[in-house]
């Protein structure tokens, strides 16, 4: 059981790492206008709920079976994925999207070192 659990958490963390790759070069993207606001956020909303599963799914895995200091280095993460995730979705708007990536690297780098 325990050897299943770490293997699908590898396999998690690196979808989740392929993930944030992708995030920045989609936002490296938008910062050199190779693409318009609108078709970067249309790019980068449709994963932000695999995410925040992929992620909470490891934090309750690692609650479950009961490795708590594991446990206790995602839940911020996965805290603040759930809160940003719970918020109006009127934050979704176009223009306020480039508001959100002064937040970004720090979380992400955050996220990765996790």
């Amino acid at each position: 059981m325990e050897a299943a659990v770490f293997v699908f958490s590898l396999l998690d963390c690196c979808a989740l790492i392929f993930l944030s790759v992708y995030f920045i070069i989609t936002l490296s993207d938008l910062e050199c206008d190779y693409i318009n606001a609108r078709s970067c956020c249309s790019k980068l909303n449709k994963w932000v709920i695999p995410e925040l599963v992929g992620h909470t799914i490891v934090t309750v895995l690692m609650l479950i079976s009961l490795h708590w200091f594991i446990f206790l280095l995602n839940l911020p993460v996965a805290t603040w994925n759930i809160y940003r995730n719970t918020q109006s979705r009127a934050a979704e708007v176009t223009h306020e999207r480039s508001h959100d990536q002064a937040w970004f690297p720090p979380a992400l780098f955050l996220h990765v070192s996790l």
